[in-house]
């Protein structure tokens, strides 16, 4: 097994004509754009892989193809190019001037293994006694504490995490190649670069935004991220069940806005993809649980792009329950506070009334 060539081993001070900050689908098409134009691109990523996002999503609106079907080949496209260098596992620590273009210093934290000699094989992985959750599955799964960080992540090299490593020395004993090595440190390059290009994707609110939501009081209210490991055809469980006890809801709710458009928590604008995403998600749970009563709640639908309206319509027609209004407030019912299966929510919608659901689906504003 072959690793990319194209994993930089940089001078302590490289030179580039662009560096692209992020390694998920944006960062990745700018980078082969430019790199198909003799451009020399250095990507950094601060996790081990590069993919970003979207590689652990379900299926992207309103063409419903398969998400890792587009961004793994975009991936290994960087990964072999001759002209694009990779830098996973790395920070960028500034970006300064100079002269007609810019400085940037760089910190590669230790994966503990030797990137020139680990060969992907995961015979470490294999062997490591220790297991922690999952990030890549949203803690529903589970992970060793040497591993690849998921099974088509690029580059294949394990990463250790020193915060569940029992230094067993399974994982030396494993490697063929003694890739192992606990004394790794971090690592501090200096790279220029005529243009810089951030693509640095998007993180979601918390749900403790809105206490109101009682979102630590049961597994079951759960992030849009968590419901896409779900419905992932290589997610934790192979289904979608419900988190707190294993078994298939017979109801899902989905909050929209919640976290946006709303001063109380000084987010008063729209990410515009949260009524799409939802809607998506909604229209795959028809088809993984048929029989399952799917409601979303919103304020607005704004389908605004290609295709967009005829996706939303085309949700309805399969379905779909549709209800304008704000939800107040969702409290777990006293019938089972060991697991919040049920719940019970007020809607502000002109007028007020309550609804019942399985499942809580909480869709933060990006």
């Amino acid at each position: 097994m072959t690793q990319p060539s194209s994993e930089a081993a940089l001078a302590p001070k490289a030179t580039f004509d662009a560096v692209v900050v992020g390694g998920g689908i944006a960062g990745l098409q700018a980078a082969l754009d430019l790199a198909d134009q003799s451009y020399r691109v250095l990507v950094v990523e601060k996790q081990a892989s590069i993919g970003g996002r979207m590689i652990a999503l379900s299926k992207v609106f309103p063409t419903l193809d398969c998400a890792s079907c587009i961004t793994t080949p975009k991936m290994s496209a960087a990964a072999h190019h001759p002209n694009i260098s990779l830098m996973t596992y790395t920070t960028v620590d500034s970006i300064e001037p100079a002269g007609t273009g810019h400085l940037l210093t760089l910190t590669r934290k230790p994966l503990y293994v030797d990137t020139t000699l680990c060969i992907g094989c995961r015979l470490c992985e294999y062997e490591c006694p220790v297991e922690y959750p999952d990030p890549f599955e949203e803690g529903m799964g589970s992970i060793r504490a040497i591993a690849v960080p998921f099974s088509n992540a690029i580059p294949q090299y394990a990463v250790l995490n020193p915060d569940y490593c029992t230094a067993c020395g399974a994982c030396i004993r494993a490697c063929p190649t003694d890739a192992v090595k606990f004394d790794q440190v971090a690592e501090s390059f200096t790279v220029e670069a005529v243009a810089v290009i951030l693509a640095t994707g998007y993180r979601l609110n918390s749900t403790s935004l809105k206490p109101q939501y009682h979102a630590a009081e049961s597994k079951n209210i759960i992030p849009p991220l968590f419901m896409e490991r779900l419905l992932a055809p290589h997610g934790p469980y192979g289904r979608v069940l419900r988190p707190s006890d294993g078994k298939i809801p017979a109801s899902i709710a989905f909050v929209l806005c919640a976290g946006s458009r709303d001063q109380s928590i000084g987010l008063p604008y729209c990410s515009r993809i949260c009524c799409m995403y939802s809607i998506k998600q909604a229209m795959l749970l028809s088809g993984a649980l048929p029989t399952a009563d799917l409601t979303l709640y919103y304020m607005d639908i704004r389908a605004f792009g290609k295709g967009f309206e005829p996706f939303y319509q085309n949700a309805k027609a399969m379905g779909i329950n549709f209800v304008k209004g704000k939800v107040a407030r969702i409290t777990p019912l006293h019938s089972d506070p060991a697991t919040g299966a049920g719940r019970q929510a007020a809607l502000s919608a002109g007028q007020r009334f309550r609804f019942s659901s399985g499942h809580s689906h909480l869709w933060p504003r990006t």
